[in-house]
């Protein structure tokens, strides 16, 4: 192979224009397609920057012309040449009214065949791009969004630093704590039966920076949990952290809608308007069905109730007398677009979300047109129509049974609405707060309530008296949720800072002050020493760039992802461990069955 001995580039293939002509550029990269016309051969070479045509022509170089008659998919090469206008210009690509004539050709690498194809539209399974992600990183797809995630954490960077806020790390070996999702676990050697915990957020710590007076925090973080792994959700990955002290939710808000702001204009060149709306949880769950609603499209949530509480449909009748509710969304000119076989996929797929149905009805020139028409009187098919402001040619769903089964039911059908008719606009970026949150969700399998945040959340000064005696499920947090087009793309709160507050909180969910000593005993006592008020936010830097490219699962925009059973399939890990290792870490493995690595 050649050496680039004497050889340095000038500039990456993508970044030449007409403005080049007459220029002599080295440039070097990878061949991504070669066409041999006998005389000449037109090489394509690829780098980060993009693709130039290279002409290899026998009357300028020979020898240049002869290697590369050899060259092949893959090939890394380095070309001296000069740039001229093309004679067959190509108006798809940046580069296409250059050409490079090539007066030296130095092969640096040779490739084997490559099991993928370098190009976007390669119409390959995600296992074998996984299993080749160096390859699969070669598309320019790829190398754009992982450029595209460069740079918005670039710009948080000087954005925050701008604003007074000061980077720093925290550790990757802590103490294991209940924060709501499983820890990884890491056995420690020198400490035999010991084990740190990798942090699930760096939450502890920012708070104790803040009672350390630092003031405003900052961190782009990589954070693990351990669990189920989807679309939008990867066991490492990254959050852009901040925390800041004297402060309350709207300084918060704002400072970070102007991140955000910055975001996209410097990156995306788009100007976005702030301040964003607000919408309280309650709002959004009674009119969306979700904490995260995607409000490019409307379909609200219409509850009618009180006007099916004594009709003949008894499902509808039964839940209204339980004290549950009836709610239904207008999915205007639905009628033609949904056949019998539409409308009962969507009730499949309402029963996966534990609704027992999905009634409907279809608003025709004849009338209302639905297999539970027969069990309403024409005043009370009147009023549904009126309260859900429906016309001809409408069709009308509804979900009846107690307000968490028809949020998340319907909810998940008003998005596989929206998805089937295309309603939301790929080039809209809607972004909204969602504010007071609960405090407390049920955990019905344990019987116990737990944390929708975390323990450390405050609630709103209303309801701190009622923390210990009060209806858990109706005390609200000074929390605050960022949601761009259905994603919730960054969570926060005001933090509790008051020791006597903390120890309410911590009762409340069910631990005696023993308890929350053995497992918090560091933060307790750091409280006693003067705690400013303090609250931030942490954004999904990997869902955010996520959004931003256009992408449809967080793996488009992370370098090495795990698939979802969290395996990378390039490395094999997780792998097996050696004996001798795990006799160190004085570790037993005890699995019935045998272990394959």
């Amino acid at each position: 192979m050649d050496n680039l001995k004497g050889f340095k580039r000038t500039c990456y293939a993508g970044e030449l224009r007409s403005s080049d002509i007459g220029k002599e550029v080295i440039i070097m990269g990878w061949v991504q397609k070669k066409r041999n016309l006998g005389g000449l051969v037109f090489v394509d070479l690829r780098d980060r920057g993009g693709i130039s045509q290279v002409v290899f022509d026998s009357d300028v170089s020979q020898e240049a012309f002869e290697k590369a008659e050899k060259l092949g998919s893959e090939y890394v090469i380095a070309v001296r040449g000069k740039v001229c206008e093309r004679q067959s210009k190509n108006p798809n690509i940046p580069t296409g009214e250059i050409e490079i004539f090539a007066e030296e050709l130095r092969v640096l690498n040779e490739s084997q065949t490559p099991p993928i194809y370098i190009k976007d539209d390669d119409d390959v399974s995600e296992a074998l791009r996984l299993k080749y992600r160096y390859l699969d990183l070669r598309k320019p797809k790829m190398q754009r969004n992982l450029m595209l995630r460069h740079k918005v954490a670039n710009v948080v960077r000087n954005y925050l630093s701008d604003n007074n806020f000061c980077e720093i790390e925290t550790p990757f070996l802590v103490k294991p704590t209940p924060e709501g999702a499983r820890d990884y676990l890491v056995p420690s050697r020198v400490n035999p039966g010991r084990f740190y915990a990798l942090p699930q957020s760096p939450q502890l710590y920012k708070q104790l920076l803040m009672v350390s007076g630092m003031d405003r925090y900052f961190q782009i973080v990589k954070c693990f949990r351990d669990e189920d792994l989807r679309a939008d959700r990867q066991p490492e990955f990254t959050q852009i952290d901040c925390e800041m002290s004297f402060v309350e939710e709207e300084d918060v808000m704002t400072m970070m809608e102007g991140m955000l702001k910055k975001i996209f204009k410097d990156v995306m060149d788009r100007e976005i308007s702030i301040p964003f709306p607000r919408m309280t949880y309650a709002e959004a769950m009674s009119r969306y069905g979700s904490d995260k609603p995607d409000t490019r499209y409307g379909l609200e949530f219409v509850n009618i109730t009180d006007k099916v509480a004594n009709c003949g449909f008894k499902v509808f009748s039964g839940c209204a007398k339980e004290g549950y509710s009836v709610r239904g969304i207008n999915v205007e000119g639905g009628a033609d677009e949904f056949t019998r076989k539409g409308i009962t996929h969507l009730e499949d797929h309402a029963k996966t979300y534990k609704a027992k149905g999905l009634a409907w009805m279809k608003i025709t020139d004849e009338g209302v047109t639905s297999p539970i028409a027969k069990f309403f009187n024409e005043e009370e098919l009147d009023s549904i129509i009126k309260s859900m402001n429906a016309k001809v040619g409408d069709l009308l769903l509804f979900v009846a049974d107690k307000d968490s089964v028809v949020f998340d039911a319907l909810g998940q059908v008003r998005i596989a609405v929206a998805n089937k008719l295309n309603l939301a606009d790929k080039n809209q970026f809607n972004m909204l707060w969602v504010t007071e949150f609960p405090i407390f969700e049920e955990d019905e399998e344990n019987g116990r309530f737990t944390a929708m945040h975390h323990p450390f959340t405050s609630p709103l000064d209303e309801d701190v008296d009622h923390l210990e005696n009060g209806d858990k499920l109706k005390l609200r947090a000074k929390a605050y949720d960022i949601v761009m087009n259905g994603y919730e793309v960054g969570g926060g709160s005001i933090r509790i800072s008051d020791s006597n507050v903390q120890q309410k909180m911590f009762r409340a969910l069910g631990f005696t002050d023993e308890e929350a000593y053995n497992k918090f005993g560091f933060l307790i006592d750091a409280f006693k020493f003067g705690t400013p008020p303090h609250g931030g936010l942490a954004f999904g830097l990997d869902r955010l760039v996520m959004l931003l490219a256009g992408a449809d699962n967080i793996r488009e925009v992370i370098a090495f992802p795990k698939n979802q059973n969290a395996v990378c399939p390039m490395t094999n890990a997780p792998s097996l461990a050696e004996d001798e290792q795990l006799e160190e870490l004085s570790i037993k493995i005890d699995i019935n069955e045998e272990i394959e690595d």
